[in-house]
């Protein structure tokens, strides 16, 4: 076994504290590198908190993992020690699903792997990116250009692919109107990714005090939501919402902004389940969707795209004890826009 050490949540009710614990040994395809970079996700909060699923403790959160090869099996073809490289939301999945043959290894049928908090085919837990090193497949891995900022790479292996896939999906650009609602980690990439790809943004908030970073992201337009006239000015204006938002809105509402046949994407998680009046859909032949992450062959797509056109995530670099602070900020929305933690501070 190797021997790692993190941090990690022991149950649902304590904070995240230092941990030892061992990875497995680096097999035929396996690719272990040693993590300089990871960012955090909202999602590893309600992890953590239980607040999603039962969770498997001592769980050790981060799936925005970046850093450099150390060691890879004797059949890896893709990678050397010195590369750079970069671990995201899963580390496995069935392989033989027709999901999994065309690339959607996160719709995974027979369900994938995740970084943290799942059991892989061993059945032995996983454990994520709040460590110093990580052992995974190869075909789990991916290619980082060296043109980019490495830690503000790392939030694109979740907030950027959580985004940008759908945005492809929906062939989203020129031509188009885009909602972006809410304007934090994930809605910051979907502001520069609806910008690179031609359409023309908005950002959709209850903070008037964003505007001034939404235009500076690239965003054309702001609305306050909770401005009755602004609301009404984009009343059926939009060809797509992308809905970034993990608390609880009204989804009535943003529906009566979509034009017809419009398209309202979720890809924030709220708590509760939300009532979606049927008339809110009907009316406007309207689509209430939801995406997840991208497969492995998109999120590779995506880094390429992000090396070429030089877009990276917005972070603030903490120390790893000071996460519990960083988790009360981030509650509260207190990011720009997301942190990443540096794990030379482990």
């Amino acid at each position: 076994m190797t021997s790692a050490k993190g941090y990690a949540a022991q149950n649902p009710t304590t904070n995240l504290a230092p941990w030892n614990f061992e990875r497995r040994e680096v097999g035929p395809l396996d690719v272990q590198f040693d993590i300089q970079y990871c960012g955090v996700c909202h999602s590893d909060l309600h992890q953590i908190r239980d607040e999603w699923f039962p969770g498997i403790f001592p769980m050790v959160p981060g799936h925005e993992i970046v850093g450099k090869v150390v060691k890879v099996g004797d059949k890896v073809k893709k990678f050397k020690p010195g590369d750079l490289a970069a671990v995201g939301c899963l580390v496995d999945s069935c392989r033989t699903c027709d999901n999994c043959k065309v690339g959607l290894e996160q719709y995974c049928l027979n369900g994938g792997v995740g970084t943290y908090n799942a059991k892989g085919k061993d059945g032995v837990p996983t454990y994520g990116g709040y460590s110093n090193t990580i052992v995974v497949h190869e075909d789990f891995v991916l290619t980082i250009s060296p043109k980019l900022s490495l830690p503000a790479v790392a939030p694109l292996l979740c907030a950027g692919i959580t985004t940008y896939s759908p945005l492809r999906h929906w062939k989203v650009g020129k031509g188009h109107k885009l909602g972006v609602l809410g304007l934090g980690g994930l809605g910051h990439m979907a502001v520069k990714f609806g910008v690179a790809f031609g359409a023309e943004v908005t950002v959709l908030s209850t903070s008037p005090s964003k505007e001034h970073d939404a235009k500076k992201l690239g965003a054309h337009k702001f609305v306050v939501t909770t401005d009755k006239q602004q609301a009404k000015n984009v009343k059926g204006y939009f060809d797509f919402i992308l809905d970034t938002v993990s608390a609880p809105h009204d989804f009535r509402f943003y529906l009566s902004l979509l034009k017809t046949n419009g398209t309202h994407i979720m890809v924030g998680i709220p708590p509760e389940p939300n009532q979606v009046p049927a008339f809110s859909i009907i009316g406007g032949r309207k689509s209430l969707a939801g995406s997840s992450i991208g497969g492995l062959p998109e999120t590779q797509e995506m880094l390429d795209y992000c090396a070429e056109h030089n877009i990276v995530s917005d972070i603030e670099l903490i120390d790893i004890k000071d996460i519990t602070k960083a988790y009360e900020r981030m509650v509260k929305g207190d990011v720009r826009y997301r942190f990443v933690i540096d794990m030379a501070t482990l």
